[in-house]
């Protein structure tokens, strides 16, 4: 079954159930999915839709630590009740085991020597880790690598 086509069933068994907090979570994510097909002219296979819900789960994310800051836990709760709907359609996540051999692969196959090769490194890692892993957490771990 497609992501698409699984979001779609969710939405309904979130309707038929009167899940209202969940129904609202789902529709916010397929309304960013149809914005998108809009903007681009195209229907949007699995991974394009994978990085939409990341950068839905990005977002909440900043609002949550926006909101903390404000003391409004009620807007933190919501925010935090759709982060755990959106997380549900991500891929599993790599260990970090995993990651730290993703990463050392790259540094091999690109042959990079220092922070100037950083571009060429995630530009190999992106495709292969996007959606599985914190790409911010995986640039960080290259600085390292590179010597940063």
């Amino acid at each position: 079954m497609s992501l698409r086509a699984q979001i779609s069933e969710d939405m309904k068994a979130a309707m038929r159930a009167k899940e209202t907090s969940r129904l609202s979570a789902i529709r916010l994510l397929l309304a960013a999915i149809k914005q998108r097909e809009v903007d681009e002219r195209k229907e949007l296979d699995d991974i394009e839709i994978v990085g939409v819900v990341e950068k839905m789960i990005k977002q909440r994310r900043e609002s949550i630590s926006q909101y903390e800051k404000a003391s409004r836990a009620d807007l933190v709760e919501v925010e935090q009740f759709e982060l755990e709907v959106l997380q549900a359609y991500m891929p599993q996540q790599l260990s970090d085991a995993e990651i730290d051999a993703a990463v050392a692969a790259a540094l091999a196959a690109s042959g990079a020597q220092g922070m100037r090769d950083m571009g060429k490194v995630m530009a190999i890692l992106k495709p292969q880790l996007s959606g599985r892993a914190d790409m911010s957490a995986v640039s960080t771990m290259v600085k390292a690598r590179l010597g940063a």
